[in-house]
């Protein structure tokens, strides 16, 4: 459902630097397995210089969280600890020729790994700075230190950017009230003092393509239609199918057919189909499935 590089392909299909590192002198955990993505970053650093010799991973996710770790294993190896820390999550992107908006998260989650695995080395614990209370969003375990300074770092803009790049408001949506004020509250500091940067072409792009004015209802239901019709085919492949059952707000039900009824898969091709209804209307909706619809009483 996503474009992708043919760098990103390549690293996919023939990662490099996959695989337990016996010589490893520092190791940075990231993630976990119950959210879909978890990276394992090992370091081999010379004592004498601190210059990274080796660098392995072991990647549990997707085909861009393994790409990402890839990468970031191939842009640290013969750096220093203190010049592999400056490494951004979009020097791994770029280095990739580009991930999908959908997948910086994969990025992040990389340079995450990389912090924890020199902290690692140099006898440090490693604060991931969640901290009591400030966790905003429950299905991904996101807190706000982590939105705020990913935010910053990549000039986000919108609710769907920071899903975008941490996954954050991708499951249930209830953080996204929360979201919406850590972003306004970020602004209103870069609006106040920092220099804010130009938008780059990539949310431009996004802008230029939002709905200028609010869908009527038909008008949504309409477009939910087009994007059914457009995954359709690839869920006939697989002899499965969807369609539509219901709108209600924001909430989109959908009723899956054939394979995809009660396949394990099943969440993945539900926030497939759901990034793609957000980016159709302009605006955060939830895909869920009919099983999902509220009774009437």
């Amino acid at each position: 459902m996503w474009e992708y590089s043919d760098k990103v392909r390549e690293h996919f299909f023939n990662p490099r630097n996959s695989g337990p590192l016996d010589a490893a002198n520092g190791i940075g955990d990231v993630g976990s397995i119950q959210c879909g993505d978890a990276l394992r970053l090992m370091l081999q650093v010379d004592p004498e210089t601190e210059v990274i010799q080796d660098a392995h991973f072991q990647t549990f996710g997707c085909g861009s969280a393994i790409a990402s770790s890839s990468a970031l294993t191939e842009i640290i190896k013969g750096m220093t600890l203190d010049e592999a820390l400056k490494v951004s999550n979009q020097d791994i992107a770029d280095y990739l020729d580009g991930l999908p908006p959908e997948k910086m998260h994969c990025s992040v989650m990389g340079r995450e790994a990389l912090q924890a695995a020199v902290a690692n080395y140099r006898g440090e614990v490693w604060e991931d700075d969640h901290e009591e209370g400030a966790l905003v969003c429950k299905c991904f375990a996101i807190d706000a230190v982590m939105i705020e300074d990913t935010i910053r770092a990549n000039n986000l803009k919108t609710v769907q950017d920071v899903t975008h790049y941490t996954k954050a408001g991708g499951g249930c949506a209830a953080c996204h009230e929360g979201i919406e004020d850590i972003l306004a509250r970020v602004m209103a500091e870069s609006a106040s003092g920092a220099e804010v940067s130009p938008p780059t072409e990539a949310e431009a792009g996004v802008a230029a393509a939002a709905p200028a004015k609010k869908l009527t209802l038909v008008q949504k239901i309409r477009k939910i239609e087009e994007v059914l019709e457009e995954v359709r085919p690839m869920l006939q492949r697989d002899h499965g199918d969807v369609e539509l059952a219901d709108v209600q707000g924001k909430m989109i039900y959908v009723h899956l057919k054939g394979a995809c009824s009660g396949c394990m898969m099943e969440a993945a091709t539900l926030g497939g189909i759901q990034q793609k209804m957000i980016e159709a209307l302009g605006e955060l909706v939830q895909v869920l499935p009919s099983s999902h619809m509220p009774v009437e009483a």
